[in-house]
């Protein structure tokens, strides 16, 4: 009988990122024994994630499929105040309750209630002082406060309603900017679930992390009242503050806290401008599975250059972060996204996926700026320093 506190890996937080790499080690290889510490004993929290088609390969969205609550591949739509448009493009979303469902029974008693309160390269010792040992440990217990990264934030409540009418919705509304701004980029995301089921989610992007529920809840209800829209029951709530990268010191970035391996938020694996990380989650889970070598000092070499890989690759993603940030008026930054979406599907696919071309992003450049020209020249050189607070 295998010792309940010695495990090959523990994965120490259940959100996204952990979630995905024990399933793929389940899958890939079985005798790999995983553990997962999630301090609420479920997977996933209370999220939903979202994925274009173009963002992960089809054998990726094959694989996820028992977590994907809703599919849309005829495409989604965005509208602004002078352009409204729709691209074909499919898009996905992950539900954290069908996460739970797919990857849990897979761990069975190795997902472990509790809280993480030392993690070290051996093992994880839990607020109740139980002790868990292990030859690999993975932190993946989300961001934490830093200083080395200078960050902007995507914030939003989400709030999923049964309408007492059909909405007449038949795909993802990715940006609703038509929307008053409230001195920020705001946008409303829509997810129409089935003909009279709607996911409503009111979203910023702001200088600061501050999140005020109560300011997002009320504009959810007027938005639905625009749209001629009773709410017959509220289905579900979420929020959440997602980073959006502008500048940083990556090296200091991970000299800073203890000495393991990193995954998800915690390991600055998101798209710089959207924030989402389950693409990168989805490759980490992959790289992981095939690793020879499961080591905590093995796994702190794959997930530190991974995550710096990616940080250099994406330099051009912040230099447009840094733009939208700090060249634009708040209340003007929708003229931003407004003009990148007059863009090519092509390029409009390859930005959200991270693998945008030289050529793509020349084409992203190239024209009279959405911004006042001597702002965005300043924003160009990336000075490799961390928050300016």
């Amino acid at each position: 009988m295998p010792n309940d506190t010695e495990f090959d890996l523990i994965l120490v937080g259940g959100g996204l990122a952990s979630s995905l790499i024990a399933w793929r080690l389940a899958l890939d290889r079985p005798e790999v024994r995983v553990c997962v510490i999630e301090r609420d004993g479920a997977l996933g929290g209370n999220h939903t994630w979202s994925i274009f088609d173009s963002d992960v390969a089809a054998a990726d969205r094959e694989w996820l499929t028992p977590a994907i609550g809703h599919r849309w591949p005829d495409g989604y739509e965005v509208y602004f105040p002078r352009r409204s448009r729709t691209l074909n493009t499919g898009y996905s979303s992950l539900t954290s309750e069908r996460l739970h469902a797919a990857v849990a029974p897979l761990l069975a008693d190795r997902l472990i209630g509790g809280e993480a309160v030392v993690v070290d390269s051996q093992g994880v010792t839990l607020s109740d002082q139980r002790r868990l040992n292990a030859h690999g440990v993975i932190d993946a217990r989300g961001p934490t406060a830093t200083r080395t990264l200078d960050l902007g934030w995507q914030s939003f409540v989400g709030r999923t309603v049964r309408l007492t009418a059909p909405h007449g919705l038949t795909r993802p509304t990715i940006m609703d900017a038509t929307v008053e701004q409230f001195g920020a980029y705001r946008f409303v995301y829509l997810l129409p679930f089935d003909a009279r089921t709607v996911m409503v989610e009111d979203t910023y992007y702001t200088d600061s992390p501050v999140l005020d529920r109560p300011a997002l809840t009320q504009r959810i209800d007027d938005y639905i009242r625009s749209r001629g829209w009773t709410v017959e029951a509220v289905v579900a709530e979420e929020e959440g503050v997602l980073p959006i990268a502008l500048d940083g010191d990556i090296d200091a970035f991970w000299a800073d806290g203890p000495p393991v391996a990193r995954a998800g938020l915690l390991a600055g694996l998101f798209h710089p401008v959207t924030g989402y990380s389950l693409p990168d989650a989805v490759l980490l889970a992959r790289l992981i599975s095939e690793q020879a070598d499961l080591s905590s000092a093995a796994l702190r070499r794959l997930t530190e250059s991974y995550s710096k890989r990616l940080w250099r690759e994406r330099a051009f993603y912040r230099l447009l972060n840094r733009m939208l940030f700090r060249a634009a008026d708040p209340d003007q930054r929708w003229r931003v996204f407004e003009r990148f979406y007059g863009l090519s599907d092509g390029i409009l696919r390859r930005f959200y996926s991270g693998r945008s071309t030289r050529l793509d992003k020349l084409r992203i450049l190239t024209g009279k700026p959405p911004v006042p020209f001597g702002r965005a020249l300043l924003q160009v050189r990336e000075s490799g320093r961390g928050s300016r607070s």
